[in-house]
């Protein structure tokens, strides 16, 4: 799905074995008649092969404020995802491939800034990669690019791309120990097919074992083409979709006749809470719609500011690092449900497969079955009925008759005790047992052991206490900022110019960048601070290196994606010393900005100089070096945060930010 279409709205327009139940509000569910279903829980049946579930840290800097969390909650925060048999216990980890443009709300780092400039250390997908690595050394890893840098040669299906991410997967061994298991192309943007023919060539040349998923967009076009060119139909791996939730969306016969292996490589796109009962139904109904045997939600983790786009669509929350608050969110006892039962590699059983009662409106069951041939697991959900039901169930073809151990979540509830919670044992007879299935429940059944549910329980909630400072002495160079999360451009810490000593946040972003959809109308801008701050006066050094104009901004509310409005106040400063207030608000993509006063004041180039905006009671002040250049009554933004902007594509520096109480 292109992102340029709203990710719920998109959602929402659904019928059949879709997901309309859930985008439009949990409490809407399917009349249903009082259904029995008899399961055949068959070892000998057919059916494909598992490849896992995961999560996706990218599309944006959706992981940018876990990366600043405090040690120990951080610690906790990456246990519940990553750790197995803890909570989530992802199977799979989907990173973007930075490329310093803006990707939905924020820019990763691209580690390649020109032909020569190489840095495999920039952002904070590699340590997250480490971090599940370290939890779960069996995890997959999947990198995709949303945008490129500007300096290739022929844009983004070039040879110069091909480098780009030959040297991304083979820094990610060398440097940090990491081997990429999936690579795919350009993200909901088509595909080249000459272009993935030398991908698949460079990959073997390089000796490596990376699979090529294509095309990672909405639907299977893709297909078509792997069905009539053998020469291309051999470089793709895997056949990777996005949101195929609908009928219309799921895999045709012609994919299904490829015989690779087929994926939602993106799904989700819901809040952590309240798109846990559509994540339980899509990674059931993948396979039995559609043969799909891996789900990856977008996203990972709502780690992101409140005011950036697509706010808490994740598995979890995790949006106040400086306070170590985080939730463990419903969604990620859903995924547990499938990941806690299963490992990739084990095979679906078809014939334990299906709708209950035959029908899609009554719930899904899914059977998958271990390497050792004995052990399997069963994951029903009962997302959209509102009568409880009954299942029997027969075990044959080799598997275990023993013990079968039961966990449901009822999803209706509010309450976190009622989620992953161990039933009581069934013990089958003759390889028979049956079980009442409730309505808005997950249920997994299994043969297998050592499953678990994390308890450690986060610190309260709180806001990022005044007055704030920052003079970005303690970095060392080439570093993350705390708190400022990037949406386009790259802000990094750097040595002061201008004759002062120690150092400054500086943008250092000259090229365009090959941008993703909407990522163009995007100029280098940071955001930081608390989104409920009030009544203050925010301050900062600046420094412009080259002609343009640098902005601050206060009161900032949010930040609209595709029009790229930076909603709140701007006080902008040009080289000519030019400046102008105003107010900028988003009216159906764009931008519509309302000048609040003018003038001209001394201003330089590679020389510092301060500019503030108090903005309390109704009242807006702006002053640029000590000298209050407006005062205006408006009220329109009453609380915020705040941030920095640079004009396309220059370098400037901010260095001894201030916010007080005013």
């Amino acid at each position: 799905m292109s992102k340029d279409m709203d990710r719920r709205k998109f959602l929402g327009v659904a019928s059949g074995t879709t997901l309309a139940a859930f985008t439009l509000g949990e409490g809407i569910a399917h009349a249903a008649p009082a259904v029995s279903t008899a399961i055949a829980i068959n070892g000998a049946s057919g059916g494909r092969t598992f490849d896992g579930v995961g999560g996706l840290s990218g599309g944006g800097g959706t992981s940018r404020l876990l990366f600043d969390y405090p040690a120990t909650q951080q610690a906790q925060i990456l246990d519940y995802l990553f750790k197995p048999n803890y909570a989530a216990s992802l199977q799979i980890l989907k990173v973007e491939i930075g490329s310093d443009s803006n990707s939905t709300n924020g820019a990763e780092a691209s580690h390649m800034r020109s032909r020569t400039d190489q840095n495999y250390t920039r952002g904070y997908e590699w340590w997250l990669m480490e971090q599940a690595h370290a939890r779960n050394p069996n995890i997959k890893f999947y990198g995709l690019q949303w945008g490129a840098p500007g300096w290739f040669t022929g844009g983004f299906w070039s040879d110069d791309n091909i480098t780009y991410i030959m040297n991304w997967i083979g820094h990610a061994k060398s440097d940090h120990g990491l081997t990429i298991d999936y690579i795919g192309g350009w993200n909901e943007s088509g595909y080249n097919k000459a272009w993935y023919e030398k991908l698949k060539a460079a990959i073997k040349s390089h000796g490596f074992s990376t699979k090529v998923v294509a095309s990672d967009e909405a639907g299977w076009n893709v297909v078509t083409d792997m069905t009539s060119d053998a020469t291309f139909n051999s470089s793709i791996d895997i056949v990777g979709s996005h949101y195929p939730v609908t009928d219309a969306r799921i895999p045709p016969a012609a994919a299904l006749n490829l015989g690779k292996p087929l994926w939602a490589s993106e799904s989700g796109s819901q809040g952590y809470d309240k798109g846990a009962k559509a994540l339980a139904h899509n990674l059931n109904r993948n396979y039995v719609a559609g043969k799909m045997t891996a789900d990856i939600n977008w996203s990972l983790i709502a780690a992101w500011y409140p005011t950036l786009p697509f706010a808490g669509d994740g598995l979890m929350l995790a949006e106040e690092p400086w306070s170590g608050y985080y939730y463990v969110a419903k969604s990620i006892w859903a995924m547990a449900h499938t990941a806690q039962f299963t490992q990739p590699g084990w095979k679906y059983l078809d014939s334990g497969c299906g709708y209950l009662g035959g029908n899609s409106v009554n719930g899904s069951y899914v059977t998958l079955k271990s390497t050792n041939g004995k052990d399997y697991s069963m994951i029903i959900e009962t997302m959209s009925v509102s009568a409880a039901q009954t299942a029997s169930f027969t075990v044959s073809g080799g598997l275990s008759t023993g013990i079968v151990h039961v966990w449901a979540s009822n999803f209706s509830s509010t309450s976190g005790s009622a989620y992953f919670v161990h039933q009581q044992d069934i013990t089958p007879s003759g390889g028979k047992f049956s079980l009442t299935l409730q309505p808005g429940y997950l249920y997994s059944l299994t043969t297998t052991t050592g499953q678990g549910k994390g308890t450690v329980t986060s610190p309260a909630s709180s806001g990022l206490a005044l007055p704030y400072r920052e003079n970005f002495d303690g970095y060392a160079t080439g570093k993350l900022a705390r708190y400022y999360s990037d949406l386009a451009g790259a802000f990094e810490t750097a040595a002061a110019g201008g004759g002062r000593s120690g150092n400054s946040l500086r943008q250092v972003i000259t090229t365009a960048p090959i941008a993703w959809h909407s990522g163009s109308p995007t100029p280098p801008i940071t955001v930081v601070g608390d989104p409920n701050w009030t009544n203050y006066t925010v301050s900062v050094d600046v420094l412009l290196e080259k002609a343009g104009y640098v902005e601050l901004i206060g009161n900032l509310t949010s930040q609209v994606r595709l029009g790229g409005a930076a909603v709140g106040y701007h006080l902008r400063i040009t080289n000519t010393g030019a400046w102008t207030l105003f107010k900028e608000a988003n009216n159906n993509n764009t931008i519509v900005d309302t000048k609040m006063a003018s003038g001209t004041a001394t201003f330089s180039l590679n020389t510092w100089h301060t500019l503030a905006l108090t903005m309390a009671r109704g009242n807006v002040q702006a002053f640029i070096n000590g000298t209050r250049v407006a005062n205006i009554n408006d009220s329109t933004y009453t609380k915020g945060q705040f941030a920095f902007l640079v004009s396309k594509w220059v370098n400037a520096q901010f260095d001894n930010v201030s916010v007080v109480s005013a």
